[in-house]
């Protein structure tokens, strides 16, 4: 949100983020094209516990990253991690539990503060003219569907800094959060989700006991649900069915979020560990933190501790995982359970939330 967004030109008053932003109904629906999906959770391969709306993950050696061809550079290759058994969050954080949060502390998130000229400079362009002074208001980044066609390389097109948008608005100070209780909450920055889960008595996955929790007990296969790719017709997740960014065909039945456990669950009962909004973890991003791992046998609970992000080079990113409503296949495939992606900690977006773990 804040020192992730680049000033293009003096007197530029839009920030743009350039990062890539890369789909299972509860219940049998009729989709457009007058099919029925409808599909069963994955087949548990181990051992869960749950209570308090959390599941217990158990502790051992498994393999996170993939060999796929449909993998990117930073998920390869395949690789061992041992990791000890851990409580995650069935569900994203919402609005409803976040909303509890900040009544009890009166906490204000990243996206409520004004910006200063010094954090938007410090990570500008060496040579960034200062913006004006009557843009430092608060705001966030706010996804805006295109007219028509556009180039996917060009993010400004559909990425929109809205001033007044935050958690209590998404889409900017005109609209609320009516019948959006259970939405996952947005527009948290990784900052803004650790203050919740210390609140909370909990703190945000490693990105390895994230992927393993996704997979739900599957071994070896590039999505929470198996191996049968989403189509737009064929629905498993909140993400985007049709032509991105310009045509939203919501066979899902969302535009943009979508209420938390409003899809089939993964084989450990989790839900949204595919689509829906990207979530934070605790590790920095690291693109060649896999690749670094290749010869380097089991690892033990690891965790990414300095940053490097080639499309953020100024940026101490942090991981994301799972994907969003924004996923699709002509413009990336980052729902899979295996796919990484880096955002400056400072920032929160409309497809940005997250969900705890909490260690025995």
């Amino acid at each position: 949100m804040k020192q992730n967004l680049l000033i293009l030109t003096a007197g530029l008053l839009a920030f743009v983020m350039v990062f890539v932003v890369t789909r299972f109904r509860i219940a049998s629906r009729e989709n457009p094209a007058g099919e029925t999906t409808s599909r069963v959770a994955p087949e548990v391969t181990h051992p869960v516990s749950a209570t308090d709306n959390m599941v217990l993950i158990p502790g051992g050696e498994y393999t996170i990253g993939t060999d796929s061809e449909l993998g990117w550079p930073d998920e390869k290759p395949a690789h061992k991690v041992r990791v000890e058994r851990f409580w995650i969050d069935i569900t994203e954080v919402t609005n409803a539990q976040f909303a509890q949060f900040t009544e009890a502390t009166g906490y204000v998130t990243t996206a409520e503060k004004a910006p200063s000229v010094e954090e938007l400079l410090a990570q500008s362009p060496p040579g960034t003219p200062p913006p004006p002074k009557e843009s430092l208001v608060a705001g966030s980044l706010v996804f805006t569907m295109t007219d028509g066609p556009a180039d996917l390389k060009d993010y400004s097109q559909w990425w929109k800094w809205t001033p007044g948008a935050n958690w209590r608005h998404p889409e900017g100070p005109d609209s609320n959060l009516d019948d959006r209780e259970q939405h996952p909450v947005v527009h948290v920055s990784w900052d803004d989700a650790v203050a919740y889960a210390k609140w909370s008595g909990k703190r945000l996955p490693t990105e390895a006991e994230w992927e393993i929790a996704a997979r739900g007990g599957l071994i070896d296969r590039p999505y929470v649900w198996g191996d049968e790719a989403p189509t737009d017709t064929r629905v498993f997740a909140n993400i985007w069915q049709g032509e991105f960014p310009h045509t939203n065909l919501k066979t899902d039945g969302f535009v943009r979020t979508a209420p938390v456990k409003s899809f089939q669950p993964n084989g450990y009962g989790l839900f949204d560990m595919s689509g829906n909004v990207w979530e934070w973890c605790a590790d920095a991003y690291d693109y060649n933190a896999y690749s670094r791992r290749a010869q380097s046998g089991v690892i033990d609970n690891p965790l990414v501790e300095r940053s490097f992000d080639p499309r953020n080079p100024r940026s101490a990113s942090r991981a994301q995982r799972g994907g969003s409503f924004l996923c699709n296949d002509q413009y990336c495939s980052r729902y899979r359970p295996s796919a990484r992606h880096g955002l400056s900690p400072d920032t929160g977006m409309s497809h940005v939330g997250f969900r705890c773990v909490r260690s025995p």
